[in-house]
């Protein structure tokens, strides 16, 4: 048992990615040892709550209300003690029996107030705050996704949020709450008794260091808590979503020891969070139960004495409670808001994220027409150094279909990111229908594009729905005409309820040829310029694949189409072949003008015809 706990000093020499193997005694990189920006973050929290100014300021005002009859509950027994009770004034006592009471019934509802509109300001906030991130990760240039796991992102719009939200809902009154009473608290104990209000004043440094000692290093843990949290997601999201490759290659095993290794690390630095943030309550117990003691003791001299009364003396053993409790609740909100100041820093993180470069100036919408295409001595790289394509240089005639082969890292697909403007080039120009693509805003471009990839993506949602995705304006005939043209019509009438049948997330319960045939349905629909042909046809059996190929050439029909192939055989019949190898354009002309020259094209082909006639 004792070997499953691990130290605050060990735990700093566990792996950031249980991935990488560290040596005995790394430590944790400083950056995560301090939290960017505590000071900032809160700030930027706190203008999303002063976006509801006026409910704010009516939960202020019974937080104020709430303290002060809080405040004055005690002051009034003292009273009845000394006035009524000592005295035996039985109806003295029994009209501010009937004040305290009418005190305390406005208290209850002044505290309930503050809560409700509180919660009404929490929810618009963490909705304001969901809903900026959400918007902004669509302004997010393709580079940032293919950089971070999707399940790590999805944890800071949902558990990172709502960390905030359940922390907005209690932490804000309770702190304001706090403030005022100890503000209120030691005012009355000063005008009461100095010397009490001294002495019980004794233990506060004692508080305050002990404070400082813990949430000094709880701050640390909660911090790599929520890391850990945004990690294990992402993980977990991955392993669901590649459960089909997990079991194929029996790595079930390896699969859950690596859950394991993500899981310890988040429940030590969940462990050590708590187990630190723990101490806070238990040693503002002590401290409070030490102050009452030095209350009653000496109080009891002073009154003795005739310095004070015994009014005095309750009074001032409810107001020193009342004085520790704040901290206490301070303490303990403190180490909340830790929390939660961590979560929002990663979702403002994620929305300071430089966004998709704004269109220039001089950019234009544009209709592409004919689809004339020429990359110009166009080099680019995803790294500073080294290029992973260098002066590559070709012309495509309008309604021409272009193949791109080669080797994998070759360059295939970055041509396709640079022509979609996912990225921007280094060097050189890429020009359609004579004009710069700069010339051309990205969303104007990405209109005239259309898509259909090895691994086409459906939504959640019907048949119907997932095929006007191309065109949302398309009436229910052009979809259906769309489906019949990409050979995909007969399939969907033999569904139990046709179009309307609903698909789950990625098109769960279809093959995947017919995901193909809906994916080029959408693609007919949106009636594309330019057309980008990723492996479409790949891993389909050869009916399905001859269904998908009729469909291509009828979607390819008057496009300048680009289409990315591994299996040459498929693209025999292209208008050109750009050969690519390293990053650089090596070859280029038909099929049996490349075959004759003999170089490096030919030897691709028959090393595949031979492959294939093993």
């Amino acid at each position: 048992m004792l070997k499953q706990l691990i130290t605050p000093f060990q735990y700093k020499k566990i792996a950031v990615n249980p991935d990488i193997e560290h040596k005995q005694g790394s430590e944790l990189p400083k950056s995560k040892r301090k939290a960017k920006n505590w000071a900032g973050t809160i700030k930027r929290i706190w203008s999303y709550l002063a976006e509801n100014k006026v409910l704010l300021f009516l939960v202020l005002l019974m937080v104020f209300i709430s303290s002060a009859l809080g405040l004055l509950g005690p002051f009034l027994v003292g009273m009845a003690i000394d006035d009524y009770i000592v005295d035996q004034d039985n109806s003295g006592l029994f009209t501010l029996g009937i004040g305290l009471i009418i005190i305390y019934i406005f208290h209850s509802l002044s505290t309930w107030l503050q809560a409700y509109w509180m919660i009404g300001i929490a929810q618009n906030t963490v909705f304001n705050m969901r809903t900026q991130l959400f918007k902004h990760l669509h302004k997010l240039p393709i580079p940032f996704f293919d950089k971070r796991q999707h399940g790590e992102l999805m944890s800071r719009i949902t558990n990172d949020i709502e960390n905030v939200s359940s922390t907005l809902n209690s932490s804000v009154i309770q702190i304001f709450s706090s403030i005022l009473t100890l503000v209120g608290t030691l005012s009355v104990m000063l005008w009461l008794s100095p010397l009490l209000t001294f002495l019980t004043m004794v233990i506060v440094p004692t508080m305050f260091y002990g404070l400082r000692w813990i949430t000094s290093r709880t701050g640390v843990f909660f911090k790599e808590q929520q890391k850990s949290i945004g990690e294990l997601n992402g993980f977990i999201e991955e392993t669901v979503s590649g459960q089909r490759i997990v079991k194929t290659f029996s790595q079930e095993y390896r699969v859950k020891r690596e859950f394991g290794e993500r899981s310890e690390k988040l429940r030590v630095a969940g462990y050590w969070a708590q187990a630190y943030s723990g101490f806070i309550p238990k040693l503002m117990n002590m401290l409070n139960n030490l102050s009452f003691a030095v209350i009653a003791a000496i109080g009891g001299i002073l009154a003795i004495n005739g310095f004070i009364s015994i009014g005095v003396i309750v009074i001032f053993a409810e107001y020193s409670r009342q004085f520790t409790r704040p901290l206490n609740d301070l303490a303990n909100q403190f180490n909340t808001l830790l929390s939660a100041v961590a979560g929002a820093e990663r979702v403002f993180e994620v929305i300071d994220e430089k966004e998709e470069a704004s269109d220039e100036k001089e950019a234009k919408s544009f209709l592409i027409q004919d689809g004339e295409v020429e990359f110009k001595e166009v080099s680019f790289s995803y790294e500073k150094e080294g290029n992973t394509v260098t002066d590559v240089s070709f012309s495509v005639s309008p309604g021409e279909t272009v193949a791109l082969v080669g080797p994998t890292g070759a360059g295939k697909t970055t041509i396709i990111n640079l022509l979609s403007r996912f990225y921007e080039v280094n060097t050189g120009k890429i020009m359609i229908d004579g004009h710069d693509i700069k010339e051309i805003k990205r969303e104007s471009l990405r209109a005239n594009m259309g898509f259909v990839l090895q691994d086409s993506y459906l939504f959640r949602g019907t048949i119907r729905e997932n095929i006007r995705y191309g065109r949302l304006d398309a009436t229910d005939k052009e979809i259906e005409e769309s489906a019949k043209l990409a050979n995909a019509h007969s399939f969907i009438m033999k569904l139990p309820n046709k179009y309307d049948t609903v698909l789950t997330q990625d098109g769960n319960g279809i093959s995947q040829g017919q995901k193909q045939l809906l994916s080029i349905a959408r693609a007919i629909l949106s009636n594309p310029t330019l057309l980008v042909l990723d492996e479409a046809t790949s891993s389909i059996d050869t009916i399905t694949e001859l269904k998908i190929q009729e469909a291509l050439q009828r979607l390819m029909e008057g496009r300048t189409s680009f289409v990315i192939a591994h299996r040459l055989n498929t693209i025999q019949t292209a208008d050109q072949i750009l050969v690519l190898k390293e990053g650089r354009l090596i070859e280029s002309g038909t099929h049996k003008s490349l075959l004759k020259a003999g170089g490096f094209y030919a030897n691709l082909y028959e090393n595949q015809l031979t492959e294939e006639m093993a």
